[in-house]
């Protein structure tokens, strides 16, 4: 009898332990914190630029920079981040239960 040139659907090395999808609520939340955590290393670098050029200097750049820099790590986080979002649901389902 000749072997199949694949191994069958049922063959175990084929299976893949996946963790259920997450709640939304907690995904948007461990976003919500790589954001967060993504601004504080982020802010820094920004406050090594010099004051002037594009933005100007003076007060308004004072207050809205760190606005920027927020929307900055925001964007990141929602375009999928540096993984620490992924880290905090995968710590969040083992302290839950659902974890490995």
């Amino acid at each position: 009898m000749l072997s199949p040139l694949l191994p069958p659907v049922s063959d175990p090395r084929l299976t893949t332990s996946r963790q259920p999808a997450p709640d939304p609520r907690t995904a948007q939340a461990a976003r919500a914190f790589e954001a967060m955590a993504l601004g504080a290393l982020l802010q820094p670098m920004f406050e090594g630029l010099g004051k002037g050029g594009a933005f100007g200097g003076g007060a308004a750049e004072a207050m809205w920079r760190p606005v920027l820099v927020n929307e900055i790590a925001r964007a990141i986080a929602e375009a999928g981040g540096v993984g620490i979002a992924e880290l905090v649901l995968r710590q969040t389902g083992a302290a839950a239960g659902g974890g490995r």
